[in-house]
C-alpha cells in the first residue's frame, strides 16, 4: 500500500496522530511492535494529570488547552469516558523550586493561567489546609488551584482513537517493528520484519524506542529512564480521598530540584489504593533491558521520603505498583520536528507529555499534510 502518511508507533502521540489522518481522509498506515495500549512503554498506568497552565513553560499551554478540546469531541462522539474534571492543585514551599526544566515551577503556573484566562486561585498554606486537610504541611507553602485540572485514562484514549482511526481507513499493523527507514525518490520506505510500506511521509513517534530511528546529536538528546508508579493503602481514610473531595496534585517540597511527588483521587474503591508517585533520572535504561518489577524497598523509600508527614492516614503498605519508561530531554521539552524532508520525529515525553497528545496528534497531522500547522512548534525545533 502507498501511503500519505506513515505513522510510526501508536502510544499517546502516534494514536492521537493516526486518528487526526484518518479523520481528514488521509491514506494512513500505523505501526507499532507491540498492540498498544499496552504495558511496555509510557502509556500505561490508568491515569494521567491534565492542567492547562503549565509550569514548564507557557508555550506548551496551547496544546494542553487543545487538547481538553479534543478529548471532549472524541467522548461525545465515542461515549467514551475519558477525562475526569477534578481541580487541580500545585503546591511549593515559598522558596522558588525547580521542575520539569522550570526554574519557577508554581510561578510559571501562576503566569500562564493569568496569561490565557484560566479559571485558578492563589492559596497560602491556611487556605490549603482549611479546604485540603489531606494534607499535612509545614506552614510555607503556597497552593495553584486549577478548576479545569483532572485526569485522563490513557489506555482509553489511546484505544479510542486507534478504534476511529480504523474505522475510518486507517490500515493499523500490530505486533510488527519497525527495523528501518529510508528515502524512496521524493518519499520514504518504511522496512518492518515482515514487510515494506511506501508514503508520501513517515512519523516518528516511538517513545522509548526513538533512538532506533534517530542518530547522532538527535539520539544524544534522548535518555530513557525507569518510573514507578505506586498504590498506596486508603482503606483506613477512603472517603477523604474521593474524587469529589480530592483533586490531583503536584506538591514540591524544594529540598533539591526536582524534588516533588504528585498523585491522583482513589478511583478504585478502599481496597484500590491511591495512587502517588516520584521521579528517578539517576540511572538510564534501554526499553528491553527495564526492570519491570518495582520491590518493596523502592516503596517504602517513596513512602518515607515522600508520603510519611505529608499525607494524613496514609499509611506504608503498597497494595501494588507499576514500572512505565519517561523518555526524556536535558531540559524537559519537546521534540516536534523534522529530521529529514519527509520525515518528522515527535518525541514529546518528558515525563509530562501526555496530557498535550491529542492536541499533538492534530498538530502533526496538519503538519504531514500541509506542512503548517496551528499551533506554533517552533520552541519544540531540534534547534531549541
Amino acid at each position: 500500500m502507498n501511503s500519505d502518511v506513515i505513522v510510526i508507533g501508536l502510544g499517546a502521540m502516534g494514536s492521537a496522530a493516526l486518528y487526526q489522518l484518518a479523520k481528514r481522509g488521509a491514506r494512513i498506515c500505523g505501526i507499532d511492535r507491540y498492540s498498544p495500549p499496552h504495558t511496555l512503554g509510557s502509556t500505561h498506568g490508568e491515569t494521567r494529570i491534565t492542567r492547562l497552565a503549565i509550569g514548564e513553560g507557557e508555550h506548551f499551554v496551547p496544546f494542553a488547552i487543545r487538547s481538553h478540546e479534543i478529548w471532549r469531541e472524541l467522548e461525545s462522539e465515542t461515549g467514551a469516558d475519558l477525562m475526569t474534571t477534578t481541580g487541580g492543585l500545585i503546591m511549593s514551599g515559598a522558596s522558588a523550586s525547580a521542575l520539569h526544566g522550570s526554574t519557577n515551577f508554581l510561578q510559571t503556573t501562576i503566569s500562564a493561567a493569568e496569561k490565557f484566562g484560566i479559571k485558578h486561585r492563589v492559596l497560602n498554606a491556611v487556605e490549603i489546609a482549611a479546604e485540603f486537610p489531606q494534607f499535612l504541611l509545614d506552614g510555607d507553602e503556597i497552593g495553584y488551584f486549577e478548576d479545569a485540572a483532572g485526569f485522563l485514562r490513557p489506555e482509553r484514549c489511546v484505544s479510542t482513537q486507534l478504534g476511529l482511526a480504523e474505522k475510518l481507513g486507517a490500515e493499523v499493523r500490530l505486533n510488527e517493528r519497525v527495523t528501518r527507514v529510508e528515502k524512496d525518490g521524493s518519499g520514504v520506505k518504511v522496512f518492518t520484519e515482515i514487510g515494506t510500506y511506501r508514503g508520501a511521509t513517515a512519523i516518528i513517534s516511538a517513545g522509548p524506542w526513538i533512538g532506533e530511528f534517530a542518530r547522532g546529536a538527535v539520539a544524544d538528546l534522548f535518555k530513557v529512564y525507569r518510573q514507578v508508579l505506586y498504590w498506596f493503602d486508603v482503606s483506613a481514610a477512603y472517603g477523604q480521598y474521593v474524587q469529589a473531595k480530592f483533586p490531583v496534585f503536584i506538591r514540591s517540597l524544594g529540598r533539591a530540584s526536582g524534588d516533588f511527588f504528585y498523585g491522583f483521587p482513589a478511583i478504585d474503591g478502599p481496597d484500590g489504593g491511591l495512587k502517588l508517585a516520584s521521579e528517578e533520572y539517576e540511572t538510564t535504561t534501554p526499553p528491553e533491558q527495564v526492570n519491570r518489577t518495582a520491590t518493596d524497598a523502592e516503596a517504602l523509600h517513596i513512602y518515607r521520603n515522600y508520603v510519611s508527614g505529608r499525607l494524613a492516614h496514609i499509611g506504608p503498605r503498597c497494595v501494588r505498583s507499576a514500572v512505565c519508561l519517561y523518555t526524556s530531554t536535558a531540559d524537559s521539552n519537546f521534540v516536534i520536528d523534522r529530521v529529514a524532508e519527509n520525515v518528522l520525529l515527535a518525541s514529546p515525553c518528558s515525563g509530562h507529555g501526555f496530557k498535550h497528545s491529542a492536541a499533538i496528534g492534530e498538530t502533526l497531522a496538519e503538519l504531514a499534510l500541509t506542512r503548517t500547522s496551528k499551533i506554533d512548534t517552533s520552541p519544540f525545533s531540534i534547534a531549541n
